[in-house]
């Protein structure tokens, strides 16, 4: 089976325990993955193909998002990262126009991507963006989808349920943050991909 497309954001700030990362619990009454923490984010919908930006992407996102899309579904991705936002968390980077979201894409880095393995019965490719919590306004709402939507400060994220998957990508933006802002273009890229590996993108 071919993988979906998806996207998710990682909005994060430096609080009062250091660095914060929004995420939401999975319902616990859910069969799959029940109470495991995620990041907002969901698959691509046709929607997204008609998305209005208010900034284009950053030439560095936009490279690295047309390596495995097109250049229309690498727009497509970036609405979806910041639609699933709004929808799951309430919280809008850009600003709504009536009941349509105008994102502003300029605030978004990208970190890296996944895809799941072959032998799964549901499979997805996964890009997830990166954004500062200065440029999303409103306020945290849930929309049922997760449960706990809240910041998680990275130390706490350690004793917290969540999926391998999860806790690759993590790792991959604390590397991202300890990078110094000037250099992160230029590190090394990579993608998750079948069991797990950690492989060199072709940038």
């Amino acid at each position: 089976m071919r993988p979906k497309d998806a996207a998710s954001l990682i909005l994060w700030k430096d609080g009062p325990k250091g660095i914060q990362i929004l995420m939401g619990r999975r319902h616990h009454n859910l069969r799959f993955m029940p109470g495991v923490l995620v990041f907002p984010g969901g698959r691509v919908d046709p929607d997204d193909h008609r998305a209005r930006p208010i900034s284009p992407l950053p030439a560095e996102t936009r490279r690295m998002l047309e390596i495995s899309a097109t250049p229309a579904r690498a727009t497509a991705l970036a609405h979806c990262a910041l639609r699933e936002l709004h929808e799951e968390a309430g919280l809008v980077v850009g600003r709504m126009e009536g009941e349509r979201l105008r994102p502003d894409f300029a605030p978004l880095s990208y970190l890296t991507r996944a895809i799941t393995p072959s032998s799964r019965p549901m499979r997805f490719h996964a890009r997830f963006l990166i954004a500062e919590a200065r440029h999303a306004t409103g306020e945290i709402r849930g929309s049922g989808e997760l449960e706990e939507i809240r910041y998680f400060a990275l130390t706490e994220l350690h004793e917290q349920p969540v999926a391998k998957i999860t806790a690759m990508i993590l790792a991959e933006f604390e590397s991202w943050l300890a990078t110094p802002a000037a250099q992160r273009v230029h590190r090394q890229f990579i993608r998750i991909q079948g069991r797990d590996n950690r492989l060199p993108e072709k940038s």
